[in-house]
Protein backbone atom coordinates (compact mmCIF):
# COMPACT_ATOMS: atom_id res chain seq x y z
CA UNK A 1 0.00 0.00 0.00
CA UNK A 2 1.15 3.53 -0.73
CA UNK A 3 2.09 5.84 2.10
CA UNK A 4 1.92 9.61 2.43
CA UNK A 5 3.87 11.86 4.78
CA UNK A 6 2.88 15.17 6.34
CA UNK A 7 5.28 17.44 8.22
CA UNK A 8 4.14 20.22 10.53
CA UNK A 9 7.07 22.64 10.34
CA UNK A 10 8.31 24.72 13.29
CA UNK A 11 11.44 26.71 13.98
CA UNK A 12 13.17 24.13 16.20
CA UNK A 13 11.23 20.87 15.70
CA UNK A 14 8.91 19.15 13.23
CA UNK A 15 5.99 16.77 13.76
CA UNK A 16 5.72 13.88 11.29
CA UNK A 17 2.71 11.76 10.37
CA UNK A 18 2.67 8.89 7.85
CA UNK A 19 -0.69 7.54 6.67
CA UNK A 20 -1.69 4.79 4.25
CA UNK A 21 -4.23 4.85 1.40
CA UNK A 22 -7.13 4.42 3.82
CA UNK A 23 -6.01 7.31 6.05
CA UNK A 24 -4.86 5.06 8.89
CA UNK A 25 -1.89 6.36 10.84
CA UNK A 26 1.22 4.29 10.20
CA UNK A 27 3.78 6.31 12.15
CA UNK A 28 4.21 9.54 14.04
CA UNK A 29 7.29 11.26 15.41
CA UNK A 30 8.74 14.57 16.47
CA UNK A 31 12.19 15.35 15.13
CA UNK A 32 14.68 18.12 15.76
CA UNK A 33 15.64 20.62 13.09
CA UNK A 34 19.05 19.03 12.65
CA UNK A 35 20.93 16.42 10.64
CA UNK A 36 19.98 13.81 13.24
CA UNK A 37 16.34 14.73 12.84
CA UNK A 38 16.58 14.35 9.07
CA UNK A 39 18.13 10.88 9.50
CA UNK A 40 15.29 9.93 11.83
CA UNK A 41 12.73 11.11 9.27
CA UNK A 42 14.37 9.11 6.48
CA UNK A 43 14.42 6.00 8.68
CA UNK A 44 10.68 6.38 9.38
CA UNK A 45 9.96 6.71 5.68
CA UNK A 46 12.20 3.75 4.80
CA UNK A 47 10.38 1.61 7.34
CA UNK A 48 7.14 2.18 5.42
CA UNK A 49 8.24 1.40 1.89
CA UNK A 50 10.25 4.45 0.86
CA UNK A 51 12.84 3.62 -1.81
CA UNK A 52 14.70 5.24 -4.67
CA UNK A 53 12.28 3.62 -7.13
CA UNK A 54 9.11 4.75 -5.30
CA UNK A 55 9.58 7.63 -2.88
CA UNK A 56 6.96 8.57 -0.33
CA UNK A 57 5.60 12.05 -1.17
CA UNK A 58 5.88 14.71 1.53
CA UNK A 59 3.58 17.66 2.27
CA UNK A 60 4.85 20.65 4.26
CA UNK A 61 3.63 24.22 4.73
CA UNK A 62 6.79 25.91 3.47
CA UNK A 63 8.94 25.82 0.36
CA UNK A 64 12.16 27.00 2.03
CA UNK A 65 14.61 25.92 4.67
CA UNK A 66 17.23 23.22 5.11
CA UNK A 67 14.71 20.44 5.70
CA UNK A 68 12.92 21.15 2.42
CA UNK A 69 16.21 21.49 0.55
CA UNK A 70 17.46 18.13 1.85
CA UNK A 71 14.18 16.39 1.04
CA UNK A 72 14.29 17.78 -2.50
CA UNK A 73 17.89 16.60 -2.84
CA UNK A 74 16.71 13.02 -2.22
CA UNK A 75 14.57 13.29 -5.37
CA UNK A 76 11.26 12.69 -3.62
CA UNK A 77 8.09 14.66 -4.45
CA UNK A 78 7.69 17.58 -2.03
CA UNK A 79 4.44 19.57 -1.95
CA UNK A 80 4.40 23.02 -0.36
CA UNK A 81 0.82 23.42 0.91
CA UNK A 82 -0.50 26.92 1.42
CA UNK A 83 -1.20 27.38 5.17
CA UNK A 84 -4.61 28.87 4.35
CA UNK A 85 -5.52 25.79 2.33
CA UNK A 86 -4.29 23.54 5.13
CA UNK A 87 -6.49 25.39 7.61
CA UNK A 88 -9.53 24.73 5.42
CA UNK A 89 -8.68 21.01 5.24
CA UNK A 90 -8.36 20.91 9.04
CA UNK A 91 -12.08 21.67 9.36
CA UNK A 92 -12.81 18.50 7.37
CA UNK A 93 -11.11 16.35 10.00
CA UNK A 94 -12.42 17.91 13.20
CA UNK A 95 -15.62 19.90 13.74
CA UNK A 96 -14.52 20.95 17.23
CA UNK A 97 -11.79 23.12 15.64
CA UNK A 98 -9.15 21.69 17.92
CA UNK A 99 -5.58 22.11 16.78
CA UNK A 100 -2.27 20.42 17.53
CA UNK A 101 1.01 19.90 15.74
CA UNK A 102 0.30 16.20 15.26
CA UNK A 103 -3.17 16.93 13.87
CA UNK A 104 -1.68 19.41 11.40
CA UNK A 105 0.82 16.79 10.22
CA UNK A 106 -2.06 14.31 9.78
CA UNK A 107 -4.03 16.89 7.79
CA UNK A 108 -1.09 17.50 5.47
CA UNK A 109 -0.59 13.78 4.88
CA UNK A 110 -4.26 13.33 4.09
CA UNK A 111 -4.17 16.23 1.63
CA UNK A 112 -1.74 14.19 -0.46
CA UNK A 113 -3.82 11.05 0.01
CA UNK A 114 -7.02 12.61 -1.31
CA UNK A 115 -6.14 15.71 -3.36
CA UNK A 116 -2.53 15.46 -4.49
CA UNK A 117 -3.54 16.28 -8.08
CA UNK A 118 -4.97 19.62 -6.94
CA UNK A 119 -1.65 20.77 -5.49
CA UNK A 120 1.61 21.61 -7.20
CA UNK A 121 4.81 19.77 -6.46
CA UNK A 122 7.92 21.87 -5.91
CA UNK A 123 9.71 22.21 -9.26
CA UNK A 124 12.93 20.37 -9.99
CA UNK A 125 14.93 23.52 -10.77
CA UNK A 126 18.64 23.29 -11.49
CA UNK A 127 21.24 24.40 -8.99
CA UNK A 128 22.02 27.52 -11.04
CA UNK A 129 18.34 28.49 -11.21
CA UNK A 130 17.98 28.10 -7.45
CA UNK A 131 21.06 30.27 -6.90
CA UNK A 132 19.64 32.93 -9.22
CA UNK A 133 16.37 32.81 -7.28
CA UNK A 134 18.15 33.41 -3.96
CA UNK A 135 20.16 36.35 -5.29
CA UNK A 136 17.37 37.97 -7.31
CA UNK A 137 14.89 37.82 -4.44
CA UNK A 138 17.49 39.11 -1.99
CA UNK A 139 18.25 41.99 -4.34
CA UNK A 140 14.55 42.81 -4.62
CA UNK A 141 14.28 42.79 -0.81
CA UNK A 142 17.31 45.10 -0.63
CA UNK A 143 15.63 47.50 -3.06
CA UNK A 144 12.54 47.54 -0.87
CA UNK A 145 14.72 48.16 2.20
CA UNK A 146 16.47 50.99 0.34
CA UNK A 147 13.14 52.57 -0.53
CA UNK A 148 11.95 52.30 3.06
CA UNK A 149 15.18 53.82 4.41
CA UNK A 150 15.01 56.63 1.84
CA UNK A 151 11.40 57.41 2.75
CA UNK A 152 12.27 57.60 6.45
CA UNK A 153 15.18 59.93 5.79
CA UNK A 154 13.15 62.13 3.42
CA UNK A 155 10.34 62.41 5.94
CA UNK A 156 12.82 63.41 8.63
CA UNK A 157 14.54 66.02 6.43
CA UNK A 158 11.20 67.66 5.63
CA UNK A 159 10.90 68.52 9.32
CA UNK A 160 14.05 70.63 9.53
CA UNK A 161 16.03 70.77 6.25
CA UNK A 162 13.70 71.44 3.26
CA UNK A 163 16.35 73.46 1.42
CA UNK A 164 18.49 70.33 1.09
CA UNK A 165 15.60 68.38 -0.46
CA UNK A 166 15.02 71.23 -2.89
CA UNK A 167 18.72 71.18 -3.81
CA UNK A 168 18.77 67.47 -4.72
CA UNK A 169 15.25 67.19 -6.12
CA UNK A 170 16.31 67.94 -9.70
CA UNK A 171 18.02 64.56 -9.97
CA UNK A 172 15.91 61.57 -10.93
CA UNK A 173 17.43 59.47 -8.14
CA UNK A 174 16.87 62.27 -5.62
CA UNK A 175 18.22 61.43 -2.20
CA UNK A 176 19.51 58.05 -3.42
CA UNK A 177 22.11 59.65 -5.71
CA UNK A 178 25.72 59.38 -4.43
CA UNK A 179 26.16 63.16 -4.61
CA UNK A 180 23.05 63.73 -2.50
CA UNK A 181 24.24 61.26 0.13
CA UNK A 182 27.77 62.69 0.20
CA UNK A 183 26.39 66.21 0.54
CA UNK A 184 24.18 65.28 3.49
CA UNK A 185 27.07 63.47 5.20
CA UNK A 186 29.21 66.61 4.86
CA UNK A 187 26.52 68.99 6.15
CA UNK A 188 23.56 67.37 7.95
CA UNK A 189 22.06 70.67 9.21
CA UNK A 190 21.05 73.93 7.49
CA UNK A 191 23.66 75.84 9.48
CA UNK A 192 26.49 73.57 8.40
CA UNK A 193 25.28 73.52 4.80
CA UNK A 194 25.22 77.32 4.61
CA UNK A 195 28.87 77.42 5.72
CA UNK A 196 30.12 75.08 2.99
CA UNK A 197 32.59 76.89 0.75
CA UNK A 198 33.00 76.39 -2.95
CA UNK A 199 36.22 74.35 -2.52
CA UNK A 200 34.46 72.12 0.02
CA UNK A 201 31.50 71.59 -2.35
CA UNK A 202 33.92 70.81 -5.15
CA UNK A 203 35.61 68.18 -2.95
CA UNK A 204 32.23 66.63 -2.09
CA UNK A 205 31.30 66.35 -5.77
CA UNK A 206 34.62 64.76 -6.71
CA UNK A 207 34.36 62.31 -3.82
CA UNK A 208 30.90 61.28 -5.05
CA UNK A 209 32.25 60.64 -8.56
CA UNK A 210 31.26 63.83 -10.39
CA UNK A 211 33.62 64.54 -13.31
CA UNK A 212 31.86 66.96 -15.67
CA UNK A 213 30.50 70.51 -15.18
CA UNK A 214 31.68 70.56 -11.58
CA UNK A 215 31.92 74.34 -11.39
CA UNK A 216 28.34 74.77 -12.58
CA UNK A 217 27.05 72.29 -10.01
CA UNK A 218 29.11 73.95 -7.27
CA UNK A 219 27.48 77.31 -7.98
CA UNK A 220 24.02 75.78 -8.04
CA UNK A 221 24.48 73.99 -4.71
CA UNK A 222 26.21 77.01 -3.15
CA UNK A 223 23.15 79.12 -3.91
CA UNK A 224 20.52 76.45 -3.08
CA UNK A 225 21.97 75.58 0.35
CA UNK A 226 21.88 79.26 1.33
CA UNK A 227 18.24 79.70 0.43
CA UNK A 228 16.01 81.16 3.11
CA UNK A 229 14.08 78.62 5.19
CA UNK A 230 12.48 78.23 8.61
CA UNK A 231 14.86 76.97 11.30
CA UNK A 232 14.66 75.09 14.61
CA UNK A 233 16.53 76.17 17.72
CA UNK A 234 20.28 75.48 17.39
CA UNK A 235 20.43 72.54 19.82
CA UNK A 236 17.28 71.00 18.36
CA UNK A 237 18.65 71.41 14.84
CA UNK A 238 21.91 69.75 15.82
CA UNK A 239 20.04 66.82 17.39
CA UNK A 240 17.95 66.37 14.27
CA UNK A 241 21.13 66.43 12.20
CA UNK A 242 22.54 63.57 14.27
CA UNK A 243 19.36 61.62 13.68
CA UNK A 244 19.67 62.29 9.94
CA UNK A 245 23.22 60.89 9.96
CA UNK A 246 21.96 57.71 11.66
CA UNK A 247 19.21 57.33 9.03
CA UNK A 248 21.75 58.08 6.29
CA UNK A 249 23.92 55.19 7.46
CA UNK A 250 20.94 52.86 7.08
CA UNK A 251 20.35 54.20 3.57
CA UNK A 252 24.01 53.80 2.65
CA UNK A 253 23.99 50.18 3.82
CA UNK A 254 20.78 49.43 1.89
CA UNK A 255 22.18 51.04 -1.29
CA UNK A 256 25.43 49.07 -1.00
CA UNK A 257 23.53 45.80 -0.43
CA UNK A 258 21.23 46.41 -3.41
CA UNK A 259 24.18 47.18 -5.71
CA UNK A 260 26.26 44.19 -4.59
CA UNK A 261 23.36 41.76 -4.85
CA UNK A 262 22.41 43.13 -8.27
CA UNK A 263 25.93 42.45 -9.52
CA UNK A 264 25.89 38.92 -8.06
CA UNK A 265 22.42 38.17 -9.50
CA UNK A 266 23.43 39.35 -12.97
CA UNK A 267 26.59 37.26 -12.85
CA UNK A 268 24.72 34.11 -11.79
CA UNK A 269 21.99 34.74 -14.37
CA UNK A 270 24.58 35.04 -17.15
CA UNK A 271 25.78 31.50 -16.40
CA UNK A 272 22.31 30.03 -17.02
CA UNK A 273 21.39 28.46 -20.35
CA UNK A 274 18.11 30.43 -20.57
CA UNK A 275 19.76 33.84 -20.15
CA UNK A 276 20.16 34.53 -23.87
CA UNK A 277 16.55 33.63 -24.65
CA UNK A 278 15.12 35.68 -21.78
CA UNK A 279 17.18 38.78 -22.56
CA UNK A 280 16.25 38.55 -26.23
CA UNK A 281 12.84 39.93 -25.25
CA UNK A 282 12.42 43.71 -25.47
CA UNK A 283 12.27 45.29 -22.04
CA UNK A 284 14.18 42.54 -20.24
CA UNK A 285 17.76 43.21 -19.16
CA UNK A 286 20.10 41.03 -17.11
CA UNK A 287 18.66 42.06 -13.73
CA UNK A 288 14.97 41.97 -14.69
CA UNK A 289 15.65 38.74 -16.58
CA UNK A 290 17.19 37.26 -13.45
CA UNK A 291 14.03 38.15 -11.53
CA UNK A 292 11.86 36.46 -14.16
CA UNK A 293 14.00 33.30 -14.11
CA UNK A 294 13.97 33.31 -10.30
CA UNK A 295 10.18 33.04 -10.24
CA UNK A 296 9.47 30.70 -13.17
CA UNK A 297 12.54 28.45 -12.74
CA UNK A 298 13.89 26.15 -15.43
CA UNK A 299 11.77 23.04 -14.81
CA UNK A 300 9.78 22.96 -18.07
CA UNK A 301 7.27 20.46 -16.64
CA UNK A 302 6.18 22.97 -14.02
CA UNK A 303 3.66 24.67 -16.33
CA UNK A 304 1.77 22.41 -18.70
CA UNK A 305 1.00 25.29 -21.04
CA UNK A 306 1.23 29.06 -21.32
CA UNK A 307 -2.12 29.47 -19.58
CA UNK A 308 -0.72 28.03 -16.37
CA UNK A 309 2.23 30.42 -16.44
CA UNK A 310 -0.06 33.39 -17.13
CA UNK A 311 -2.26 32.49 -14.18
CA UNK A 312 0.81 32.09 -11.95
CA UNK A 313 2.05 35.54 -13.03
CA UNK A 314 -1.37 37.11 -12.44
CA UNK A 315 -1.58 38.51 -15.97
CA UNK A 316 -4.54 36.33 -17.00
CA UNK A 317 -7.94 37.49 -15.71
CA UNK A 318 -10.09 35.32 -13.51
CA UNK A 319 -13.75 34.57 -14.32
CA UNK A 320 -16.36 34.21 -11.59
CA UNK A 321 -19.65 32.70 -12.75
CA UNK A 322 -22.72 31.80 -10.72
CA UNK A 323 -26.04 31.27 -12.44
CA UNK A 324 -26.63 34.22 -14.75
CA UNK A 325 -23.95 36.32 -13.06
CA UNK A 326 -20.59 36.36 -14.83
CA UNK A 327 -17.73 38.72 -14.01
CA UNK A 328 -14.16 38.95 -15.28
CA UNK A 329 -11.64 40.64 -12.99
CA UNK A 330 -7.92 41.00 -12.48
CA UNK A 331 -6.30 38.09 -10.68
CA UNK A 332 -5.28 38.92 -7.11
CA UNK A 333 -3.82 35.57 -6.02
CA UNK A 334 -0.55 35.43 -7.92
CA UNK A 335 3.21 35.52 -7.62
CA UNK A 336 3.64 39.11 -6.53
CA UNK A 337 7.33 39.27 -7.42
CA UNK A 338 6.72 38.04 -10.97
CA UNK A 339 3.76 40.38 -11.37
CA UNK A 340 5.93 43.28 -10.20
CA UNK A 341 8.72 42.64 -12.68
CA UNK A 342 6.07 42.03 -15.35
CA UNK A 343 4.73 45.55 -14.91
CA UNK A 344 8.22 47.02 -15.46
CA UNK A 345 8.82 44.60 -18.33
CA UNK A 346 5.69 45.68 -20.20
CA UNK A 347 6.42 49.36 -19.59
CA UNK A 348 9.96 49.06 -20.93
CA UNK A 349 8.92 46.85 -23.85
CA UNK A 350 6.72 49.62 -25.23
CA UNK A 351 9.81 51.81 -25.66
CA UNK A 352 11.86 49.09 -27.39
CA UNK A 353 9.28 47.25 -29.50
CA UNK A 354 6.94 48.73 -32.10
CA UNK A 355 4.76 45.64 -31.86
CA UNK A 356 4.44 45.93 -28.09
CA UNK A 357 3.57 49.61 -28.36
CA UNK A 358 0.96 48.92 -31.04
CA UNK A 359 -0.56 46.15 -28.90
CA UNK A 360 -0.82 48.52 -25.92
CA UNK A 361 -2.38 51.25 -28.09
CA UNK A 362 -4.98 48.82 -29.44
CA UNK A 363 -5.99 47.85 -25.92
CA UNK A 364 -6.29 51.51 -24.93
CA UNK A 365 -8.43 52.26 -27.98
CA UNK A 366 -10.63 49.29 -27.05
CA UNK A 367 -11.38 50.96 -23.71
CA UNK A 368 -8.79 49.50 -21.34
CA UNK A 369 -7.28 51.75 -18.72
CA UNK A 370 -3.49 52.07 -18.57
CA UNK A 371 -2.95 49.34 -15.97
CA UNK A 372 -5.28 46.89 -17.72
CA UNK A 373 -3.65 47.50 -21.11
CA UNK A 374 -0.18 47.07 -19.63
CA UNK A 375 -1.23 43.87 -17.86
CA UNK A 376 -2.64 42.57 -21.15
CA UNK A 377 0.69 43.31 -22.85
CA UNK A 378 2.53 41.45 -20.09
CA UNK A 379 0.09 38.57 -20.61
CA UNK A 380 1.05 38.46 -24.29
CA UNK A 381 4.79 38.72 -23.61
CA UNK A 382 4.91 36.02 -20.96
CA UNK A 383 2.97 33.70 -23.27
CA UNK A 384 5.64 34.31 -25.89
CA UNK A 385 8.32 33.64 -23.27
CA UNK A 386 6.78 30.25 -22.48
CA UNK A 387 6.82 29.37 -26.18
CA UNK A 388 10.43 30.50 -26.67
CA UNK A 389 11.73 28.65 -23.62
CA UNK A 390 9.85 25.50 -24.54
CA UNK A 391 11.10 25.48 -28.15
CA UNK A 392 14.54 26.96 -27.33
CA UNK A 393 14.23 29.89 -29.76
CA UNK A 394 14.90 33.61 -29.18
CA UNK A 395 12.23 36.27 -29.35
CA UNK A 396 11.08 37.21 -32.85
CA UNK A 397 8.94 40.33 -33.04
CA UNK A 398 7.56 39.43 -36.48
CA UNK A 399 6.15 36.23 -34.96
CA UNK A 400 5.07 37.67 -31.63
CA UNK A 401 3.29 40.69 -33.15
CA UNK A 402 2.40 39.76 -36.76
CA UNK A 403 1.26 42.57 -39.02
CA UNK A 404 -0.37 40.34 -41.62
CA UNK A 405 -2.94 37.56 -41.64
CA UNK A 406 -0.37 34.94 -42.60
CA UNK A 407 -1.11 31.96 -40.28
CA UNK A 408 2.60 31.11 -40.24
CA UNK A 409 3.18 34.33 -38.30
CA UNK A 410 0.65 33.51 -35.64
CA UNK A 411 2.00 32.55 -32.24
CA UNK A 412 -0.37 31.22 -29.62
CA UNK A 413 0.05 33.56 -26.71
Amino acid sequence: MRAFCGIDWASDHHDIAVVDETGSLLARARIDDSAEGLDQLLQVLAAHGDSSEESIPVAIETSRGLLVACLRATGRPVFAINPLAAARYRDRHTVSRKKSDHLDAMVLANILRTDAAAHRMLPADSEVAQAVAVLARAQQDAVWDRTQAGNKLTSHLREYFPSYLAAVRHRREGIYHPIARALLAAAPTPGQAAKLTRPQLRAVLKKAGRKNTIDTEVERLHSALRASQMRHLPLVEEAMGRQAIALLRQLEAACASADELAEAAVQAFGAHADADIITSFPGLGPLSGARVLAEIGDDRTRFADARGLKAYAGSAPVTRASGKSVSVAARRVKNQRLAGVGYMWAFSAMAHSDGARAHYDRRREAGDRHTAAQRNLFNRMIGCLHHCLTHRVPFNEAVAFPTSKDPRLTLAA
